[in-house]
């Protein structure tokens, strides 16, 4: 039986969610598999894997062919290095110690350059949001700047038809009074 390691396909349309899994080759995508070893999730930035590492490794030495994608995901995750070290100290080539040590350097280099990779996003995002908000800033100035523009114009505008009612009113008042006079002097 030709064993794969390979991704089974969960989640929604337009949201995929993967479980990795041991899978005899002639079984569906989707269908039976002998063992679930973890998960991936594509979704997230940096992408999530949650992988049962030893028995990843154990696939893989017994001979379980991985796919492509997963290939990439174990390589990331250093099941394809272990099992090179592994395969290093049944040759004789260094102790299990010093492929031990190797893999943990590794490893926390790993861990380093992608917690600089989060790090780095999350700075983005913050500068992208800050850029957005002096955007919006500017803008409402702007927009503050044309309605007080506009008020001062009604303002302005008021003012004017009130200093012509009252000059109106004053102008009616003058004949008024001048009417009233002009029949007491006769």
């Amino acid at each position: 039986m030709a064993t794969k390691i390979r991704l089974q396909r969960h989640g929604r349309k337009g949201y995929a969610f993967y479980s990795i899994v041991a899978a005899d080759s002639r079984a569906p995508r989707d269908g039976r598999f002998i063992e679930k070893l973890g998960t991936y999730n594509p979704n997230t930035n940096p992408a999530t894997v949650d992988l049962n590492f030893e028995r990843a490794l154990y696939w893989v030495e017994v001979g379980a062919q991985p796919t492509d994608t997963v290939r990439n995901i174990l390589s990331r995750e250093g099941v394809m290095l272990m099992k090179h070290l592994k395969g290093g100290v049944k040759k004789g080539a260094f102790d299990e110690a010093a492929a031990q040590a190797k893999f943990d350097a590794w490893k926390t280099a790993k861990t380093q350059s992608l917690n600089a990779a989060i790090t780095k996003t999350a700075e983005a995002k913050k500068k992208a949001a800050a850029a957005r908000l002096e955007e919006e800033k500017a803008i409402n100035a702007k927009v503050a700047e044309r309605v007080a523009e506009k008020k001062a114009a009604e303002a302005a505008a008021k003012a004017e038809a009130e200093a012509a009612a009252a000059v109106e009113a004053a102008g009616e008042e003058a004949p008024a009074a001048e009417a009233a006079e002009a029949p007491a002097e006769a």
